[in-house]
């Protein structure tokens, strides 16, 4: 991770505050509280897309800002795709109960974008390191959530309708994890490489001491 992307880690701690608190709306929703759900339809749709662009916005700056360093062109591509799913929710040209199947390709690439990330960098780390078997793990679950957005979008239906909310909560739970993960990691890494660039002060002359 190059120090370039250290200086975005404060957009990458902010994705994932983001996507902690659309995994917490996930949950709410599938209160079976009516007086809740009543709530929950009218405002907290509205939340969820917003919380979604705002997620997308930073990942997609973070991209940006990077300049194409340690492949921050995939987080970039997963940016634009939660911002679109964002820009879905709160469109007022969408009208009436919004399927998951239009909007289950926008997920696919959220999460297969962030897997090939973690993949990718997970190639350039020491071989046995931590670090790199934590990319790796992350990358894998990372690309099996983007297949089952592809399977729950197309061949199968999650049963009961609280199951649904359980999976998209434990995704973005999931991103919010990786991303302040990731915030920690180049931020801690930014700071070592800032130490390292601290001239040292000169040794005195012993001639010059008296």
């Amino acid at each position: 991770m190059s120090r370039v992307l250290s200086n975005t880690w404060w957009l990458l701690a902010l994705c994932g505050v983001f996507d902690a608190m659309h995994a917490v709306i996930n949950l709410v929703m599938m209160n079976p509280s009516l007086t809740l759900r009543r709530f929950a339809l009218t405002t907290e749709v509205w939340d969820m897309g917003m919380l979604a662009l705002a997620a997308g916005a930073c990942a997609i700056a973070g991209g940006i800002w990077s300049a194409g360093k340690d492949n921050s062109w995939l987080l970039s591509l997963h940016g634009l795709a939660l911002g679109a799913f964002g820009v879905v929710i709160v469109s007022p040209l969408v009208k009436g109960p919004l399927s998951f199947r239009p909007v289950s390709m926008l997920f696919t690439v959220t999460a297969a974008s962030i897997g090939a990330f973690a993949l990718e960098t997970a190639k350039t780390r020491r071989r046995g390191a931590r670090e790199r078997w934590f990319l790796i793990a992350a990358g894998a679950a990372s690309i099996s959530f983007a297949f089952s957005f592809i399977a729950v979008g197309f061949l199968v239906r999650l049963e009961p309708p609280q199951t649904f909310f359980i999976w998209m909560s434990s995704y973005f739970a999931f991103c919010a994890i990786f991303m302040l993960w990731l915030a920690f990691r180049v931020h801690s890494r930014g700071l070592f490489q800032s130490a390292l660039m601290v001239p040292l002060s000169p040794v005195p002359n012993p001639q010059h001491a008296h």
